[in-house]
């Protein structure tokens, strides 16, 4: 009595056609009378978009029309956080079921409006507008054949007292029989005529039609897709990573000093601590940086500033500082000489006092201004 047993479930299963499979699910479907939703498999099974996106594309078909199917309004009724439904809409924004456009409404106001499409995939070919006629198809070409031949004309029967049977219509393009009550008119002279034989018509005795030289076909040139998103999806490749920095000789005593330095790295941060095998893979990194003459202190402030929190990976948060952060290569001996060379020296001439006017002005010896020179070769001239 401690065990309850389900009659329900047992009745249901019990009623599955088949014999029941002995791993997987095995599916009870009770048809819905009300409050459902029909989901094609294209998009329950699609291969390319996450179940997150799976379910909100669901939620959204869903709700009726006007329902509000923004990030804030989808994050008050989803467990889901507002970056996985950001997320999710940018996936079913890049393969075509949801869409935002803007329209301008009689006003002059712009608004977004966001459509969802069930089969995106059916908006890529024309489709008839609401209201037409449908288009009656295309009969495929028939083999040509030859004309058919009338049939011979039958004397009409003499008018007698009763009254003949209607005559039945005749079908597609085949001889009505004569009536069989209908009597043949006698003639002493000559005897009965008979109908002239109805020839009929066979296919296979028509001579075969010339054959028309038939146009090739051209491929259909490939659908634009809908929109291209602005976004790239969670899902697109992502940029290699760029290799750990190697020195340019590991020589004994660098490959000691980078072990030294990430061994000793737990005891001033203990969040880095780090095994055997991450210590090896990470030495060629700081053996790269000690070789550019770095100081073990600024590169340990540089690796183990701020990091995230919590930090759940050590090794691969070095790994990448050690590669982006890579200081450059201290100058050589030339380049430091250029910076001691002298810079070139320009002569600047310095300023002078005129004697007659006390103005100042550039001259590598005391004298006379310009001024005063003219005014003095004036007066020597005139005396002369």
């Amino acid at each position: 009595m401690d065990t309850q047993q389900n009659t329900a479930l047992t009745r249901a299963l019990a009623e599955v056609p088949g014999p029941l499979p002995t791993s997987g699910v095995i599916h009870i479907s009770l048809p819905h009378t009300d409050r459902f939703t029909v989901v094609g498999n294209h998009l329950a099974q699609h291969p390319d978009l996450s179940c997150t996106a799976v379910g909100i594309a669901v939620r959204i078909q869903s709700l009726p029309q006007g329902a509000k199917v923004g990030i804030k309004a989808l994050a008050a009724h989803c467990r889901e956080g507002e970056k996985r439904i950001a997320a999710a809409l940018r996936e079913l924004e890049a393969h075509g079921y949801l869409r935002r456009v803007r329209d301008r409404l009689p006003s002059g106001r712009i608004i977004t409006r966001t459509v969802f499409c069930n089969r995106p995939a059916a908006l890529l070919h024309p489709r008839r507008p609401a209201g037409a006629p449908p288009q009656p198809a295309k009969p495929e070409p028939a083999p040509a054949q030859a004309p058919m031949q009338e049939p011979a004309p039958v004397p009409a029967p003499a008018p007698v007292q009763e009254p003949a049977p209607a005559p039945v219509p005749a079908p597609m393009q085949e001889p009505a029989p004569l009536p069989a009550s209908a009597p043949v008119p006698m003639q002493e002279p000559a005897p009965v005529q008979e109908p002239a034989p109805v020839p009929v018509c066979h296919p296979t005795a028509a001579p075969p039609a010339p054959e028309l030289p038939v146009a090739p076909v051209a491929p259909p040139a490939p659908s634009a897709p809908l929109f291209v998103p602005r976004v790239p999806p969670p899902t697109a490749p992502k940029a290699p990573r760029r290799p750990l920095p190697q020195p340019g000789e590991l020589t004994p005593e660098l490959d000691r000093a980078a072990t030294a330095f990430l061994s000793d790295l737990h005891r001033h941060t203990p969040q880095f601590t780090l095994s055997e095998d991450d210590v090896r893979r990470l030495v060629p990194g700081v053996a790269a940086w000690l070789e550019r003459a770095v100081r073990p202190d600024s590169i340990r402030r540089t690796l183990t500033d701020d990091p995230p929190q919590p930090l759940k990976h050590p090794a691969k948060l070095l790994a990448h500082r050690l590669t982006e952060l890579l200081p450059p290569a201290p100058p050589g001996v030339d380049d430091l000489a250029a910076l001691d060379r002298p810079r070139p020296r320009f002569t600047v001439t310095p300023f002078q006092t005129c004697d007659d006017c006390d103005r100042a002005f550039r001259s590598p010896t005391p004298g006379h201004c310009r001024d005063c020179r003219e005014t003095r070769a004036a007066y020597a001239q005139a005396a002369a």
